[in-house]
């Protein structure tokens, strides 16, 4: 059968456990033979981050009554034996709900208020002000309990028409877009804006992260949502329903919501729910297979899929067959199928993107410590030839050589006034990229932004105003290129110049990649023209909710200029971790050969004793090399799982 969603994502989970302690032990062994400078430090913090944070967000989107929480229960709730997520008919999940898991807040559900929308600040904002989400505590070991809790995430207000327009959920443009008005001229609404769920769910754990989204007037209603979580998730799980397969509202969302570039279709998945609705007793069983055959080739090609990425299954049987442990009944929702795509796709490509990434950092990490290793080795090396060259030399000669160590040091103490010259310079430099990528610059940008999306008549042209702002946060990344590239050429001169006068072996660290930062513009800037679409024309004339789509792309550019202003603050650290070292190195090898002259003049034996010392010291260097190599390569050659995939997978991420 192959291994299901949760069975690799437990292995996913043990690998990051084992990744972990083992990164530990090398943090302790750097430690302790001194060689944890600050560009190693940073690299083991950054590796340790990386594998702590990392989740894998899969986002349900679906119009109303497509059984979208019953699939939830099914793939992640089945083990509670009921229903955990409100799945009765009719609307159900009204407002965004994230479920996830995070050690520091104790098993609750945080509700932010609908008002809340008639505030500017964004989603992301909001997180950070617990006081003003309602909560509620879980018991995680009482089902019953997390049930009852979760039925909060479908509550509704009914409000007048003006404050429905005012928090986003009714447009005098679109009427046959805006909900139902009840007999006293009321109308429904989400009680909450935003639903976050905090449980200890063994998967959850491991760093999962279930968005649950509600139907597309919602979905509309919330840029940040659009523009943001969504795009972001490593998947998404489309769900339509086998009887109608793909209906206006649902090809709306598709369109305006789940497209955003046309090299990200395989990281969708769409799920033909309720085919138990297609068993029909006065049908055959082939006749019932060639009719859910039929709809999922119609879906697939109007979405634009292949077709193996339509998949049929009845989420409530396959529940039921879970609860009750019916094999037969599981097998004949499909359910086991889509737990595949997801287990090999989802997961598989996640790990291959973390173990590449942490490959990269592993090898970079160790050539940090070799380098400092190589220093010792060189020193040592040096000394020898030095201690041997004194053998049944006379007094003169050896107090000679102590004379000559002592100018050295001096010679190397005159240098310490001009690398800091060089330093100065470099970090003159530096602060020139740091202004280019900093919070400054970007707000800047996005209140001009603001300021011409506010003015009257630019609605038809905030594409253009939009791609006017992404031409020049381009252009800002490149300019900071150009100038890592003039720094990067400045280091290597100097360090070329300090190796040959002073015997460094200093190396410039390799220049930050900021191309790689246009390509994520570009992909932000791609899911936000998908917004900015005729059918958003008239939302737009609304100051408010431009802004608030301007401040989720500010959400989301921040993210991605603080991940390249990292990485232009670890080729910083490198370089000047190098100096540092090498520094060191130098006044702790004068120290020792100076205390061997010592020991020499004040002894006869202190010269073969030296000698036998360094020997020894340099098999230790030799088994530490070997060491470092065995705790770096015991990191990238953690073994995968055996049960992953050999053929193509169906998703990329």
């Amino acid at each position: 059968m192959g291994t299901s969603f949760n069975e690799q994502f437990d292995q996913h989970g043990t690998w990051r456990r084992e990744f972990a302690l083992r990164l530990k032990l090398l943090s302790e062994w750097l430690r302790d033979h001194e060689l944890l400078d600050a560009a190693v430090e940073e690299r083991l913090r950054r590796l340790e981050t990386q594998i702590r944070s990392d989740k894998v967000m899969v986002a349900f989107v679906a119009e109303f009554s497509r059984g979208k929480s019953e699939l939830i229960n099914a793939i992640f709730f089945a083990g509670y034996k009921r229903r955990i997520m409100p799945a009765s008919a009719g609307r159900t999940t009204m407002c965004p709900t994230e479920l996830g898991y995070d050690s520091e807040v104790p098993p609750c559900l945080r509700l932010l208020p609908i008002e809340t929308r008639l505030q500017p600040q964004p989603l992301m904002e909001w997180r950070a002000v617990p006081e003003k989400w309602m909560r509620v505590d879980l018991d995680v070991n009482d089902p019953a309990q997390l049930a009852k809790a979760f039925e909060k995430v479908a509550e509704v207000v009914r409000v007048t028409q003006d404050e429905a327009r005012a928090l986003g959920f009714w447009h005098d443009e679109e009427p046959e877009d805006n909900p139902l008005v009840d007999a006293s001229g009321l109308i429904e609404v989400p009680r909450w804006r935003h639903a976050l769920i905090n449980i200890a769910h063994p998967l959850l754990k491991q760093g999962l992260v279930i968005l649950d989204t509600p139907g597309l007037n919602a979905i509309g209603a919330e840029p940040e949502l659009t523009v943001n979580l969504i795009p972001q998730a490593h998947a998404v799980v489309f769900i339509l329903a086998a009887d109608t397969g793909v209906t206006k509202s649902d090809l709306s969302i598709w369109r305006e919501h789940l497209i955003t570039e046309s090299d990200n279709l395989d990281s969708r998945l769409v799920v033909l729910n309720k085919i138990d609705t297609m068993w029909d007793s006065l049908s055959t069983p082939a006749q019932v297979q060639a009719q859910i055959d039929r709809q999922r080739a119609t879906s697939a090609e109007i979405l634009g899929l292949r077709q193996e990425q339509v998949i049929p299954v009845s989420a409530q049987k396959g529940l039921v067959a879970k609860v009750n442990n019916d094999a037969a009944l599981l097998q004949a929702s499909q359910l086991p199928v889509l737990e595949r795509a997801l287990a090999h796709g989802v997961m598989g490509h996640r790990q291959k993107i973390l173990r590449a990434a942490v490959a990269g950092g592993i090898t970079a990490l160790r050539s940090e410590a070799e380098r400092v290793i190589n220093i010792r080795r060189r020193d040592l090396s040096e000394q020898m030839i030095e201690l041997k060259g004194l053998r049944g030399k006379n007094t003169s000669v050896i107090k000679h050589m102590r004379a000559r160590i002592e100018q050295e040091q001096g010679d190397f103490n005159v240098s310490g006034a001009r690398i800091h010259a060089v330093r100065s310079v470099h970090l003159k430099l530096l602060r020139e990229v740091f202004n280019l990528l900093g919070t400054v610059s970007l707000k800047t940008e996005m209140a001009e932004l603001t300021a011409t999306l506010r003015q009257p008549g630019i609605k038809l042209g905030v594409r253009k105003a939009y791609g006017q702002t992404f031409d020049r946060l381009r252009g800002a990344l490149r300019k900071a290129q150009s100038s890592s590239a003039e720094i990067q050429s400045m280091l290597t001169g100097t360090f070329r110049q300090l190796n040959a006068e002073y015997g460094f072996s200093l190396q410039a660290p390799r220049e930050p990649d900021l191309a790689r930062y246009e390509r994520d513009l570009d992909l932000v800037e791609r899911s936000h023209n998908q917004y900015l679409g005729v059918s958003n024309t008239f939302r737009l004339a609304q100051p408010e909710f431009a802004d608030r789509l301007v401040r989720a792309l500010a959400t989301r550019l921040r993210v991605v200029y603080e991940s390249a202003l990292g990485e232009v603050e670890l080729w910083n650290k490198s370089a000047a971790a190098q100096l540092d070292a090498q520094l060191r190195e130098r006044r702790r090898n004068f120290g020792r050969r100076l205390e061997a002259i010592e020991r020499i003049q004040q002894a006869a034996s202190g010269l073969d004793e030296r000698i036998g010392e360094i020997a020894s010291q340099e098999a230790a260097i030799d088994e530490m090399d070997a060491k470092l190599a065995e705790l770096t390569g015991h990191l990238i050659d953690i073994p995968a799982d055996d049960n992953a995939p050999t053929e193509p997978m169906l998703l990329t991420a």
